[in-house]
């Protein structure tokens, strides 16, 4: 069994004065990802006892970034998708293992006012590109913060959200043309009809409180790695940032 845990933190030092450490050891995966750092290399030094450790950080300061702790060590690891004009924003940690690569990702958001919508969908286009380049060599888990409620299901207020980033008609179609290329979301293969259950919730109106979330982190695999889940789950019970990790455990 492998176990894979992704978490959004949104700021790894504020994450690790609530609790990161003790959820960390409690996990116990054996691979564990995470989006939004907000570091720069030298801010933190965790002693992960029993990890490797691989960080990606963003050129600009306090933004973005992505990391991956892994207990076995990978026979290589790749930072970014080859593109320079994707890779100034410390997004993707790849790293390659005997089955199959695991890809950490923070998506892009589109922001206020769509501002980044266009952009985003130049990501989209060449993060999926990246993940069938992979697909050739082996098959790929990737996980991260998406930044898409995938349908109507996958978030508390779809009605009065169509037209907000992360769950425009645009983001949910290119989301389906991913899953169409060959990939399968997790949680929804073990849970089809689930409502309710979310991974993202705003800091504003008590929204974790009142659970007006919306289901935007992911761990997605490709289809020749179906017959190998053993289990999908959302820690909706972990604090410590506005997002909750999610979880794949791999026979």
């Amino acid at each position: 069994m492998t176990k894979l845990i992704s978490w959004n933190v949104n700021g790894l030092r504020a994450c690790v004065t609530k609790g990161f450490l003790d959820y960390f050891k409690e996990a116990d995966a054996d691979v564990f990802c995470l989006q939004e750092t907000k570091l720069q290399e030298g801010q933190i030094n965790l002693e992960l006892e029993g990890y490797h450790q691989y960080w990606n950080y963003a050129e600009k300061k306090g933004y973005s970034g992505t990391a991956m702790f892994t207990k076995k060590e990978p026979l290589s690891v790749s930072y970014g998708i080859g593109i320079e004009e994707h890779d100034k924003e410390g997004r993707v940690i790849t790293a390659e293992f005997e089955d199959y690569y695991v890809v950490t990702c923070y998506t892009p958001n589109s922001q206020d006012g769509l501002a980044r919508l266009p952009y985003r969908r130049e990501w989209n286009q060449a993060f999926l590109a990246y993940l069938k380049k992979l697909e050739e060599k082996k098959p790929v888990v990737f996980c991260g913060d998406l930044n898409v409620a995938h349908k109507e299901i996958d978030l508390k207020n779809p009605k009065t959200n169509r037209k907000n980033a992360g769950f425009t008609d645009e983001e949910r179609e290119d989301f389906t043309t991913l899953l169409n290329a060959g990939f399968l979301d997790t949680f929804r293969y073990f849970y089809p009809d689930q409502e309710g259950i979310y991974s993202w919730w705003s800091y504003r109106f008590s929204a974790r409180a009142k659970n007006a979330g919306w289901r935007i982190d992911y761990f997605c695999v490709s289809e020749c790695l179906k017959d190998r889940l053993s289990s999908a789950a959302i820690h909706t019970e972990v604090l410590g940032s506005d997002h909750c990790p999610v979880e794949v455990v791999l026979d």
